[in-house]
């Protein structure tokens, strides 16, 4: 049985303008102890699905799903209640930027202290050596020092560290890591990264990794998601993906990688992800293919089979029909 299980998940948002579906139709699954990586550029609804996941969207937001499933438990059918004992201690979630992810009117301790006092039934002294032991176990110096500490007096790496013993002080089974290493410098992020995954097999918690870097998703993930304008594109193992990639916009993000280009200009895909005002039809890809051919640019393109990489494409990469054409 998956650990999580969503299914034709989709999230929309009131505008001015009218709905704008933001996540269209995502699929995912996760098995315990595994680490899925999603990936995709800013637009393409990675963070947004996971939120919709979490119920921390706004209220303008309306999530639908065929199935959410935790464990087998349906949480669709689960009372405001029964879903916040899951969140936050059974599920948790590292989030963007921690520099404005914690609250700075409160200091790290105390913030840490009130995720266990939610969650746990320790006490008072309980919850402060739990939070020192949570400091040091992600590598902050003098942990019962930095109780007392406000975020702004902590380093960018050390807020990221703080948040990371937030999300894991109740032990989840999955946590979700929403870009973990972002405004961080390279050294802090290789650092923050290591302490991900020495965490995740220490505890054997299942883990979505959330990231534009297709480099960390080739030495952290088995499976990969790859997910463009609400849509997800493709979804193959990582053994797999970065030899044979199916969809177009696959193969692009991989040749933009800096140690796989084989020009001295490193190639780029030209234009942005569609917003509300400006999707096409067809293909929401073929403004930006150059493999796009009126079909693309008329009609919506069908699911290819799991053997290749359920690509949402009219004419995917390594097809042998393809393949013996060329």
């Amino acid at each position: 049985m998956p650990l999580l299980s969503l299914r034709n998940l989709s999230v929309s948002f009131d505008t001015a303008s009218g709905p704008f579906k933001a996540v269209d139709g995502v699929d995912i699954t996760v098995e315990p102890g595994e680490v899925l990586g999603i990936v995709g550029e800013s637009g393409s609804g990675k963070s947004v699905a996971m939120l919709g996941l979490m119920g921390l969207l706004p209220p303008s937001a309306t999530v639908t799903a065929d199935e959410i499933a935790f464990e087998g438990r349906d949480m669709r059918q689960m009372s405001g209640r029964e879903r916040r004992k899951i969140i936050g201690s059974e599920i948790a979630m590292i989030f963007q930027e921690p520099m404005s992810s914690l609250n700075p009117c409160f200091t790290v301790g105390f913030q840490i202290k009130e995720a266990l006092k939610a969650h746990t039934d320790l006490d008072r002294k309980g919850r402060k050596d739990r939070a020192i032991e949570l400091m040091n176990a992600v590598g902050i110096p003098e942990p019962e020092r930095r109780l007392s500490a406000f975020p702004h007096q902590m380093s960018g790496g050390m807020s990221q560290r703080v948040m990371i013993a937030m999300a894991t002080a109740c032990r989840p089974k999955l946590l979700i890591a929403d870009e973990p290493t972002t405004a961080l410098d390279v050294t802090i992020q290789a650092q923050i990264l290591d302490l991900l995954l020495d965490l995740q097999k220490e505890r054997g918690m299942a883990m979505i990794l959330i990231t534009h870097d297709m480099g960390v998703i080739a030495e952290t993930a088995e499976r990969v998601v790859v997910q463009y304008a609400g849509q997800q594109v493709e979804r193959q193992p990582v053994s797999t993906l970065f030899d044979a990639p199916h969809h177009p916009y696959t193969s692009a993000l991989l040749a933009a990688i800096p140690e796989r280009a084989t020009e001295r200009r490193l190639p780029t895909i030209p234009g942005v992800v569609p917003g509300q005002g400006d999707r096409p039809d067809g293909c929401l890809f073929n403004p930006r293919c150059d493999k796009a051919d009126d079909k693309c640019r008329t009609v919506v393109p069908p699911r290819q089979p799991k053997s290749l990489g359920e690509a949402l494409c009219h004419y995917p990469l390594n097809h042998p029909a393809n393949v013996s054409a060329a």
